[in-house]
């Protein structure tokens, strides 16, 4: 029986994201609605990421501050930076509406904000996301299956209902890349004037390098090394 995949990192970009900057006060606070679960923790190890969450954090503000930020009731993700003295952090947010939230506030889970910057209260600059990253696994790969560059998904399968995803493009888990002149999925050695798979040092310089196929392979028939470790796409805007 063959060795289930490692879960598939999602990198989905908003080309709508941070247009528009507010400063304002996060709390931490106790709250049901706002539960930190184990799918949305990540696990670093000698400062790398280990695990990749599967699930975005939640965040409450009102609609007032959501309009300020140009969210839509689709996408609703926001980042949200913290500057301390010896570093700035961004975190990415799902966002819950709540007019009893007050103005200039955005409330997150209590030991979650602990976690982040050591305190329970603590100003930051929030923005509607740009990019951010989940893992999902084998099974929801599985149902990418036979999809290519340039191909548009519904984002229900990744946990995005009424969100349309076009691919961009990915690597596996040696690094190579898939590329979309490549027809199927299979690794290829190719000649390359630039990217995905080759930079240029100079003018016209081309080189022949490995790429991958521009289509997402099952996973059941991939080895541990050979299977897609990245997808990269990007909310279509009709």
């Amino acid at each position: 029986m063959a060795e289930e995949a490692p879960p598939l990192r999602v990198v989905i970009s908003d080309p709508k994201g941070g247009r528009k900057i507010v400063k304002v006060k996060v709390k931490g606070v106790e709250d049901e609605q706002l539960e930190y679960t184990d799918e949305m923790r990540r696990e670093k190890e000698k400062g790398r990421v280990r695990k990749e969450r599967s699930k975005l954090p939640l965040a409450k503000l009102n609609s007032k501050l959501a309009k300020e930020l140009e969210l839509d009731d689709k996408v609703g993700v926001i980042t949200i930076r913290f500057k301390t003295e010896d570093e700035k952090i961004n975190e990415t947010f799902k966002v819950i509406i709540d007019d009893n939230v007050p103005d200039g506030e955005i409330h997150v889970n209590m030991e979650h904000l602990g976690e982040l910057v050591g305190d329970l209260e603590k100003e930051g600059e929030a923005f509607r996301a740009k990019a951010w990253q989940i893992a999902i696994p084998q099974k929801l790969v599985e149902r990418l299956a036979g999809l290519e560059i340039g191909d548009v998904f519904e984002g229900t399968i990744i946990g995005l209902p009424g969100v349309r995803l076009k691919i961009r493009g990915g690597s596996d888990a040696t690094g190579f890349p898939m590329h979309p002149g490549v027809p199927g999925s299979a690794k290829r050695k190719i000649l390359l004037a630039g990217p995905p798979g080759f930079k240029p040092r100079e003018k016209g310089e081309r080189r022949r390098k490995t790429v991958r196929g521009r289509m997402i392979p099952d996973p059941r028939g991939e080895r541990r090394k050979t299977v897609l470790a990245q997808l990269n796409v990007v909310i279509h805007y009709e």
